[in-house]
């Protein structure tokens, strides 16, 4: 037993938005046998990464039902607060279960800080049984690009550099550097949207907060030679403790870390108008702190589930899988930000649901 091989474990970190559950459907998808399993840590009250991945076969057996065990989704907001509540009973059940698995990915929250997560590995009992085999961290480059988490202003787009909410520092940037100095390496994801000065300014404002001898790849659509990014064998938890964050603390001093500054708000509504919906989104990121929208949406004319992703005021869509006979068809978004008025926003995104009411019966 002592002398068994530690499993290794991917920590993909990032931030909201950045392409972190597609590069995960990526390597599932391609994992060659590998048998894997899966810890998402998400923020907010709907497991809507989770759910996204079993859309698309990930954690269910051949016929699509659920297998128990396959995928943890650990939904308190950042693992740092909640790593000895939830993250060690998780690893505990890995452990039992250490035979029938070959490699674990953990996908954290797009608000959640790498550095303690990778020092939980140096508990007695997980450290016997796992090692990180690295830490990645995906950096969304049309966001970086226009400013959307850049500290410098040098990097970001002239439309973006006038807005009041992204010419200071604040949280947003001490945890995206933060990710960043945990990482052993770095994926730019979403090049295809970008060009390649965009690219380049990214990507030198990335290098700035990296050690010399990590490397930065590019990936788009999460498609990436998995050589590239499994089998590293960083071993990150021996030396973590070298990586200088914004979150550093001298011994004794309370545990605060200001993420109490995010919010999420959840609305659930029934069908919708799908370019309603995505009108008053736009009018909602524009009006209020949002960073991060995401969910599914149910549409009066279409049999299948629209998941919609949205990082400032790029929003992606895409359909999913088709609704299941035994579930009920409904919307729910889910909203990231800050001083969020719950109420308010889930008035605004009703419109959308009575925009089809109106329809239909002026039909």
């Amino acid at each position: 037993m002592q002398n068994r091989q530690k499993i290794p474990a991917t920590i993909v970190t990032g931030f909201l938005g950045s392409g972190k559950t597609t590069l995960l459907r990526h390597i599932l998808t391609h994992a060659g046998g590998r048998r894997i399993a899966v810890i998402v840590n998400e923020f907010g009250e709907l497991g809507i990464d989770g759910e996204i991945l079993r859309g698309c076969g990930i954690g269910c057996d051949d016929e699509g039902r659920e297998q128990a065990g396959q995928l943890y989704e650990l939904a308190n907001g950042c693992l740092c607060c909640t790593v000895q509540e939830e993250f060690y009973p998780v690893m505990r059940e890995l452990i039992a279960r250490r035979d029938d698995i070959d490699h674990i990915l953990i996908e954290t929250s797009g608000l959640a800080l790498p550095k303690p997560l990778v020092q939980a590995f140096n508990w007695p009992d997980i450290k016997s049984a796992f090692t990180v085999d690295a830490v990645i961290t995906v950096v969304d480059v049309p966001a970086a690009a226009s400013g959307q988490f850049a500290a410098n202003p040098v990097a970001v787009d002239a439309q973006r550099r006038a807005d009041p909410n992204l010419d200071h520092e604040s949280p947003l940037h001490e945890l995206f550097e933060d990710q960043l100095s945990a990482a052993d390496l770095v994926i730019l994801s979403k090049t295809d949207l970008t060009d390649a000065a965009a690219r380049s300014a990214v990507e030198a404002l990335v290098r700035e907060e990296l050690p010399p001898a990590v490397k930065i790849v590019a990936s788009d659509h999460g498609r990436i030679d998995l050589d590239l990014i499994l089998g590293l064998d960083a071993a990150s938890e021996d030396h973590i403790h070298l990586r200088e964050s914004h979150h550093d603390h001298e011994e004794g001093e309370e545990h605060d870390h200001d993420h109490d500054a995010f919010q999420s708000v959840s609305v659930s509504l029934p069908v919708v108008d799908r370019e309603r919906l995505l009108a008053i989104l736009q009018t909602l990121v524009q009006t209020h702190t949002i960073y991060r929208v995401k969910g599914f949406v149910a549409l009066a004319d279409k049999p299948m589930r629209l998941v919609v992703h949205g990082v400032g005021g790029r929003f992606d869509q895409y359909f999913d899988r088709h609704w299941r006979a035994d579930e009920a068809r409904a919307t729910r978004i889910v909203l990231i930000g800050e001083d969020l008025d719950a109420d308010v926003l889930d008035a605004a995104l009703h419109e959308a649901a009575a925009h089809v009411r109106g329809a239909t019966e002026t039909a």
